[in-house]
């Protein structure tokens, strides 16, 4: 069935087939149909960050960056859900098209440029949803915004989510807003995440909850510097690391149509290269921090795979697109397998 919704869906442009995918889902999520779907799937508790996920498979920020379809796309299966990037102001991104298909490479260009309407409007979203489940929000600096100031966006963003997010992740790592990934390094990054530990605690001490934060960086990175960025991450008190976002990689998919347009590479080309940056990472954090693994999982073998490399977690986005909402199954029924063949 989804095959055939698919094939209808990519008649349109990517952008408005995403627009109209969202409604579809959030309307199946006020009828309750959407949890037909998935009937019925393993039970397979996880803890991670100190909250109880009713299992491993999540969907990655940048799918409902508004918050339009929250119960739509948890009735679908999704252990846990991640809405944004939201960013403190209303601002409408880059000029389009901003999305292409590489269709057959099962992956996206995006160049969106964090386009959202703002962290007020997603929060009055999520307040109407009564969402019981486990929602992450993924907040970002607005384009205009200086670098050298971007501490002040993330502060306040964090303060306005901080009473309605499960966990709250910080995206340094898009590709598509000028100069973000400066402050995933050296200087820029202890500075910010000091300050982000610093108010999280004042934040925990006011409302009497402690509200666990992650850090997604990028896959572009050298073993080296992954290490680096995994202690600096341990060691300012986060609380999860996930990797990784889009890459400005063009491995796997060189001479394909729009390969060379601008923007972050998603799907299954970046698969080897996030679970690589995974693996490195547990190999430098040896379980003291956790891994949300996130990039080219397109097959439930996929899921299995980023758990034995080190993670906790899993979250899907440009597989979910090609694949439709059996994917989620099939990873956690990989991620079982892989479970109980190692007991």
């Amino acid at each position: 069935m989804y095959n055939l919704v698919r094939e209808l869906m990519f008649k349109l442009s990517p952008e408005t087939a995403h627009e109209l995918a969202l409604d579809l889902i959030g309307a199946g999520g006020r009828l309750k149909l959407n949890s037909l779907i998935n009937a019925r799937l393993p039970h397979l508790p996880v803890r991670v960050m100190g909250l109880d996920f009713p299992h491993p498979v999540g969907l990655a920020a940048g799918l409902d960056k508004d918050g339009v379809a929250i119960n739509g796309l948890a009735q679908l299966g999704f252990g846990f859900v991640e809405v944004g990037t939201v960013t403190p102001r209303p601002q409408p991104g880059n000029p389009k098209p901003r999305i292409f298909r590489l269709t057959e490479a099962e992956a996206l260009i995006n160049r969106m440029g964090f386009n959202n309407q703002g962290v007020d409007a997603l929060l009055a979203r999520v307040r109407s949803a009564h969402f019981g489940g486990i929602l992450g929000i993924n907040i970002g600096k607005n384009f205009d915004t200086p670098v050298e100031e971007a501490e002040q966006d993330y502060r306040l963003g964090l303060e306005k989510v901080y009473p309605y997010a499960s966990y709250v992740t910080i995206n340094v790592s898009s590709p598509n807003t000028p100069g973000l990934r400066a402050l995933q390094f050296g200087d820029a990054l202890k500075a910010l995440l000091d300050s982000l530990y610093t108010h999280r605690e004042y934040l925990a001490d006011q409302q009497g909850r402690r509200v666990p934060l992650a850090i997604k960086i990028a896959p572009d990175m050298t073993d080296e510097e992954i290490a680096w960025v995994g202690e600096a991450v341990l060691n300012a008190g986060m609380d999860a690391i996930i990797a990784t976002n889009t890459t400005l990689s063009r491995k796997g998919v060189l001479g394909l149509a729009h390969a060379d347009e601008a923007g972050g590479l998603s799907g299954a080309p970046v698969r080897e290269q996030s679970t690589h940056t995974v693996r490195v990472l547990a190999e430098t954090l040896k379980g003291q921090l956790p891994i949300i693994a996130v990039g080219g999982i397109t097959e439930g073998r996929h899921a299995a795979e980023k758990i034995q490399a080190g993670a906790s977690l899993v979250q899907l986005y440009t597989g979910f697109i090609y694949k439709g909402p059996t994917l989620i199954r099939e990873s956690l029924d990989a991620i079982a397998a892989l479970k109980k063949a190692a007991v």
